[in-house]
């Protein structure tokens, strides 16, 4: 039983790092998606928009797949198997954050950028000072939403052998006969999800107190 326990708690450890790794990653790259997605450039705005199109468009046990096999039959190198993970579901929720960033920004009253113009502001300081606070604020729940589901995503890391908490108890399962090593795993992920769920709500009601 403790055998078992401790394996269980090395696949937590696995999905948390790449739960932990992705939001490092994406959620910044999301935001420079979105700049290149709003971009007066017709052609970076263009090929932003099919990389979302296809981060969107097309399943991520695919894309983990793609980037683990792709680069030894594109380039001649492969990477490893954790590292091929964290590269798909970065890409991948870069995208999502991207569009969700994107409606965020665009909510903004352009009035208000007329107003810090007048005011003698300059761009960068009133993006990052009047109009940042308030797209966080706007893009808060679609944002706990997507994060909820990366938690419950991670188990896909399993598709290229990545010893996840999912994969874990799918394989300790096997070799005891038992159910109860996918019922530990669901009440991780379920657990997981509550204090994702709580911590995402106060940061509502605070952000509601400074209105």
């Amino acid at each position: 039983m403790s055998k078992m326990f401790l394996q269980m708690l090395s696949g937590s450890l696995v999905s948390i790092e790449i739960f932990v790794l992705t939001l490092i990653f994406a959620i910044p790259l999301g935001f420079l998606v979105a700049k290149g997605r709003m971009s007066k450039n017709k052609i970076i705005s263009a090929i932003v928009n099919f990389y979302i199109m296809v981060m969107r468009g097309t399943p991520l046990i695919l894309q983990l797949l793609f980037f683990y096999f792709a680069p030894y039959y594109i380039f001649g190198f492969s990477w490893g198997r954790f590292t091929a993970v964290i590269v798909a579901f970065t890409i991948n929720y870069a995208a999502y954050f991207a569009e969700i960033y994107r409606g965020g920004i665009q909510s903004i009253d352009k009035g208000q950028y007329e107003a810090s113009s007048v005011l003698g502001y300059t761009k960068s300081y009133s993006f990052f000072h009047i109009i940042l606070p308030q797209v966080i604020k706007r893009i808060m729940p679609a944002m706990a939403n997507e994060i909820i589901t990366l938690v419950k995503d991670t188990a896909l890391a399993q598709t290229i052998g990545v010893a996840e908490l999912f994969r874990v108890a799918q394989t300790t399962s096997s070799r005891v006969f038992s159910t109860m090593p996918i019922f530990f795993a669901g009440v991780f992920y379920f657990i997981m999800n509550g204090v994702l769920s709580k911590l995402f709500d106060k940061v509502e009601r605070k952000l509601a107190y400074y209105e």
